[in-house]
């Protein structure tokens, strides 16, 4: 494969080639990374796949052991817990500062979003999709904060948590409830209801968190049945 003209260096298309495959599960949890495989499906040489492995590890998405390289990272029920109660601390803090500052053009962009979320689930969409736009959504009710060090914390978490969002909402009922909770979310922005906004997003984070938390503990059981 050759580099597409969009990407400015053979380390980015690499990089973010891979990053969609996690994402996506065509890459799954465990599976090795081979070097050289990758410089040669790719046609590049080991040394821009090294970078974009080593970018990946720092988002969590890629880790490197002895004797083993590079593996995609595998979230154990522990961490996913551990994960989305950062979400909820960082997210709602932020949420908070930013509905002070939200104008009216702020709360029409975001409510674009879930009317974008809203119809691409309804005509089912790829599940990548939705995924795409829950966090566009998330993204732009915070954006008023005016906090770029919090939205920068804010990117990395959903990155590593993004592949699971997606198996939450393909395999639960998910998709459903964040629909539900996406459109009360945007009306208590409206009302400049701080309080009753973090509320709810919290237990829309932490309920999340909770049901891909049951989903993995259910499929290593079965993993292990089998």
């Amino acid at each position: 494969m050759n580099a597409d003209p969009v990407y400015k260096t053979r380390t980015q298309m690499v990089a973010d080639i891979l990053r969609k495959k996690i994402l996506s599960g065509d890459i799954v949890a465990g599976e090795p990374l081979r070097q050289d495989a990758i410089a040669k499906e790719f046609n590049v040489s080991r040394i821009p796949v090294r970078e974009a492995l080593l970018q990946l590890e720092a988002q969590g998405l890629v880790c490197f052991e002895p004797h083993k390289g590079a593996t995609a990272t595998e979230l154990l029920p522990s961490e996913i817990r551990e994960l989305f109660e950062l979400r909820a601390l960082v997210e709602c803090y932020v949420l908070e500062q930013a509905i002070d500052n939200m104008t009216e053009q702020d709360l029409e962009v975001a409510g674009k979003i879930l009317k974008a979320f809203e119809e691409a689930v309804e005509s089912g969409t790829k599940v990548q999709t939705w995924s795409d736009l829950n966090y566009k959504l998330h993204a732009a009710l915070y954006k008023p904060a005016n906090l770029p060090q919090a939205m920068e914390v804010i990117h990395n978490l959903n990155i590593k948590s993004d592949r699971y969002i997606r198996l939450q909402l393909l395999f639960t009922t998910g998709i459903d409830k964040a629909e539900t909770e996406h459109a009360a979310l945007l009306d208590y922005c409206r009302q400049r209801d701080k309080k009753a906004a973090a509320k709810l997003l919290r237990k829309h984070i932490l309920e999340a968190g909770q049901a891909i938390h049951d989903l993995l503990v259910q499929q290593q059981a079965s993993k292990d049945a089998g």
